[in-house]
């Protein structure tokens, strides 16, 4: 039995806890939240334990993993305090802000013999091997598209005049640090790192990044990363070859692909997938990660390797707001 807290009470956490109850030795012990209230209520609909409405109680426990979906500005410390006191630790992306703070905490994690690694769908879901093995059929690809363009929920609120922390700076978010990393990671992994980025970021009123976009530059092709909290896509991200192009319904997930040969005649790669079992996946990463590292570090490994390349890519793309 693994014991796993939350520091969260918004819907991502609340998805987190619906895909870990698949895997079955995930026990919720604790939530943390600084208003005892929302803790409170969020114990009471989803099950756990206690509620911690001090870090530093939380710290002190014997919970065994924690799933950290804090705003981004906390993610460093939260996670350098956890790691110290020897918790296992899933982080909602983007794990850190900068390469170097993901370098500090993954040997912090090595040292302190702990796992440290962040919670993105698409490195953690069946859909990746499948997308993998399904690129090797397109024959040579020159041009590919990763799209992520979502409308905010919270957009009507910044319209009237309210300051959201989604579009607030300080909070270390915008639309890079939310919907554009779903498109790097699997730029990144099927493609590697890029030998030059070519970054467009477009600002709003309160600093933050709204849309953006960036040129993957390869020596023989060339991927478009499209991404915006402003304004919703129609279309499906698409890997092109001369033998074939392969459309993904949802980046982010990962799911609804489908391979269309040169006739046009199109076969379904993967379906639509309930969201549960993407967060699901990432909690049984977790799980085997603690109770089974040997036959696992490998894997845990190659998702810290490209989580390194994505973050180089992610600083890359990131321009100065004048």
């Amino acid at each position: 039995m693994v014991k796993y807290s939350v520091i969260g009470t918004s819907w991502i956490t609340n998805s987190f806890i619906d895909g870990a109850k698949l895997t079955k030795e995930l026990f919720l012990d604790g939530v943390y939240s600084r208003s005892k209230e929302k803790g409170e209520k969020f114990a009471q609909a989803t099950g756990a334990a206690r509620v911690f409405n001090n870090f530093t109680e939380l710290l002190s426990s014997d919970t065994d993993l924690v799933y950290v979906a804090s705003p981004n500005v906390c993610h460093f410390e939260q996670c350098k305090a956890l790691i110290e006191n020897k918790k296992h630790v899933i982080c909602e992306k983007p794990i850190t802000i900068t390469l170097e703070q993901f370098r500090e905490l993954s040997a912090l994690a090595d040292e302190n013999g702990v796992i440290y690694f962040e919670a993105i769908m698409y490195m953690h879901s069946p859909a990746r091997r499948i997308l993998k093995d399904a690129v090797g059929r397109l024959g040579n690809i020159r041009s590919a598209t990763f799209d992520f363009s979502q409308l905010s929920s919270k957009y009507a609120a910044l319209r009237n005049g309210e300051l959201p922390n989604i579009f607030n700076p300080e909070m270390k978010t915008g639309a890079l640090n939310d919907l554009g990393i779903y498109c790097v990671y699997p730029a990144v992994d099927l493609f590697g790192v890029p030998e030059k980025i070519v970054p467009i970021q477009h600002f709003l009123h309160t600093g933050a990044d709204g849309c953006g976009s960036a040129a993957f530059c390869y020596k023989d092709k060339l991927v478009t990363i499209i991404y915006s909290k402003v304004g919703q896509s129609r279309s499906p991200s698409q890997i092109m070859g001369d033998e074939g192009t392969i459309t993904v319904g949802s980046i982010s997930q990962t799911d609804n692909i489908f391979l269309y040969n040169n006739k046009g005649e199109k076969t379904e790669l993967v379906p639509d997938i309930d969201k549960k079992f993407h967060m699901g996946n990432e909690a049984k990463s977790a799980y085997d990660f603690i109770t089974d590292f040997e036959n696992n570090k490998d894997f845990y490994f190659e998702c810290r390797e490209i989580n390194e390349k994505v973050l180089y890519c992610m600083e890359k793309m990131r321009v100065e707001n004048v």
